[in-house]
């Protein structure tokens, strides 16, 4: 599988501030109730953003749309990340439209201006508003052995943000970014998985932002650089051993560790997925520790509801520690 379309943006601030990328765990109703830990789970349309492998093993036919919201606050401001997409799979091909932003704290050494106030705890922040469109491929080298790759065209939009309402845009152009532009940038980009099958047991991979491309910030920052992200996972089918629960339980850890506006990031997750009353209600849970940089962890929760065969309305919740992630959200999914 060649060339593709990224999905993933990252800040690299004015000098002294360190890179930042959307973190893994932002979309897919199923993924976000389990912690995350997806990776070798990934059997519906998320696959186009968790495991591009994983979609020869999903249904004939699966349609999802949802929207995340999520906050982190720590040392930086509390700010608020939302992820909304649209995407459909049909083996051996998927399409998918992502949409988030990503914001990054500027050098905190930057002064305030003189009329203001005590204002200069406000730590300004620059942020990029990002359109991923992905056209997902896989392929099947074994009955139980998968390839695959999703083709990214990304178009990253430039804009202003403060962690201080009070504090309004004019302000962040005093520290030398010149960001007011707000003229959109495109790019291409790759990412690209494996999928195991062995009875019960199913073991998965990822290479996201395979190219790590940047955008270019314009006046003296630095550019926004989406850097690489690999994640390994494992999991357990139930459904496909002699006692046929409908139960599935799921382990992913990061390879390496990468950037994000709050420090570096590795996570393990573990996550579990259980189905009642005829696969009429789901249910699910899961954690997950960061090993690097702030060690902040997240525990997480999630439903499904079939409202009627194949169609399914989904919600999750994210609960964190008073400095960790906190978020919600909600989706509907057509699966057959």
């Amino acid at each position: 599988m060649k060339k593709t379309i990224v999905a993933v943006v990252l800040a690299a601030c004015a000098s002294g501030t360190t890179a930042s990328a959307q973190i893994l765990e932002s979309a897919g109703e199923r993924a976000l109730g389990m912690g995350g830990a997806f990776v070798g789970v990934a059997t519906d349309s998320s696959a186009t953003w968790w495991n591009p492998a994983a979609l020869a093993t999903g249904p004939f036919l699966d349609l999802s749309l949802g929207w995340h919201v999520s906050t982190v606050t720590g040392e930086l401001p509390a700010e608020r990340d939302r992820t909304s997409w649209v995407a459909i799979a049909a083996p051996p091909v998927g399409f998918s439209l992502y949409r988030f932003r990503i914001a990054q704290a500027l050098d905190p050494t930057a002064q305030p201006r003189a009329h203001r106030e005590e204002e200069g705890a406000a730590v300004p922040l620059r942020s990029l508003g990002v359109t991923q469109l992905g056209v997902t491929l896989v392929h099947s080298l074994l009955t139980d052995v998968h390839v695959g790759a999703t083709l990214k065209y990304v178009r990253a939009t430039p804009s202003l943000g403060v962690g201080d309402a009070s504090r309004d845009a004019s302000d962040l152009l005093d520290t030398g970014d010149d960001l007011s532009g707000g003229d959109a940038r495109n790019t291409f980009d790759l990412d690209v998985g494996a999928m195991v099958v062995a009875g019960a047991f199913r073991v998965g991979a990822v290479v996201r932002n395979v190219r790590e491309p940047d955008f270019d910030a314009g006046g003296d920052g630095a550019p926004f650089r989406i850097p690489r992200q690999v994640r390994a996972g494992a999991a357990f089918d139930v459904e496909r051993t002699p006692s046929a629960m409908p139960l599935i339980v799921s382990l992913d850890a990061d390879v390496r560790r990468y950037d994000v506006g709050t420090g570096e990031r590795r996570v393990v997750a573990l996550g579990a997925e259980r189905w009642f009353m005829a696969r009429r209600i789901g249910v699910r849970g899961g954690g997950r520790f960061n090993t690097a940089g702030r060690k902040d962890r997240a525990a997480t929760g999630g439903i499904s509801y079939a409202v009627r065969s194949g169609l399914f309305l989904e919600a999750h919740g994210v609960r964190g520690g008073d400095d960790d992630e906190r978020g919600w959200g909600v989706g509907a999914r057509v699966s057959f």
